[in-house]
């Protein structure tokens, strides 16, 4: 892959998240010049406030789009974006979007995603669209965090492999796509080496830890009322199964070759993850 030399400002959309975050420090490392933006930043940016867009967006010719899931407004955004000049735009949006009914029928994260996918493909930018699968860090600073401090992983998974990808590679494509050549109109879809059972993940976080951490297998029905018993709604608490229903249908469970496409040398492997995560406290009470 050869660097992009004529590259201007990047523009990196939810610069604070678990992606964009990784990805500014890679562009900077790399001397580019970037521009990290969210409600909190410099460079503040909302998407449901649209007097923050054109401020963000004039003078940048590369885009890290990380879209807004509960609202259609990645086409709009993308429009404003190429009508002021941005060349290339590279859209996180995630696995199975192209398959039908995956995260319940109905789920308008997926469609929204599905409308964003579309805007970039037809905005006239070069584009490249990155498919990861389930965050590996959804382990060690997202939803699941609680589970593993706690020691038990309590889901309705049905016993199928999931393919967790690390945001490290997820990041990495990203400022290989928007600084690189030959990654224009690709579709990358970005997992890890190997396919891991809740209960390998169990086993790898306490092997690589030392801390107690085990697998307990729920009904979908087992997960809702659980849930419920603990204060959801029980429309929250079916919405949340629905969400997590593709691991126990084994949609998640493919090994794609997305990062070593993108990059020449394959994904990280889980423990590394694991390795990472304990090093910086994130399983700490």
């Amino acid at each position: 892959m050869t660097q992009n030399t004529t590259l201007g400002t990047v523009l990196v959309t939810g610069s604070s998240g678990t992606t964009g975050r990784r990805l500014t420090e890679l562009l900077r490392q790399g001397g580019h010049d970037v521009r990290a933006a969210s409600r909190t930043s410099e460079h503040r940016f909302d998407w449901l406030d649209r007097s923050t867009w054109e401020p963000t967006l004039k003078g940048v010719d590369a885009l890290y789009l990380l879209p807004y899931d509960p609202e259609p407004l990645t086409a709009d955004f993308v429009r404003a974006a190429v009508d002021l000049g941005v060349r290339r735009i590279v859209l996180l949006s995630g696995r199975g979007v192209d398959v039908p009914g995956y995260g319940g029928e109905g789920n308008e994260a997926v469609a929204h995603h599905l409308a964003g996918e579309e805007a970039v493909r037809t905005s006239g930018a070069e584009w490249t669209i990155l498919r990861p699968g389930w965050f590996a860090q959804n382990l060690s600073v997202g939803f699941l965090r609680e589970d593993v401090v706690a020691g038990e992983l309590r889901l309705a998974d049905g016993d199928v492999p999931v393919a967790f990808v690390d945001a490290e590679d997820i990041s990495a494509v990203a400022a290989e796509a928007l600084t690189g050549s030959g990654h224009s109109g690709q579709v990358y879809e970005l997992t890890g080496p190997r396919a891991l059972t809740l209960d390998e993940v169990a086993e790898a976080i306490s092997a690589g830890t030392g801390r107690s951490v085990r697998h307990v297998r729920l009904t979908p029905e087992e997960f809702v009322a659980e849930k419920v018993t603990q204060g959801m709604s029980e429309e929250d608490a079916r919405g949340y199964e629905a969400v997590l229903s593709p691991i126990r249908l084994g949609l998640d469970s493919h090994v794609s070759d997305g990062v070593r496409l993108a990059l020449g040398r394959p994904p990280r492997p889980f423990s590394a993850f694991v390795e990472d995560a304990e090093a910086s406290g994130a399983w700490n009470r």
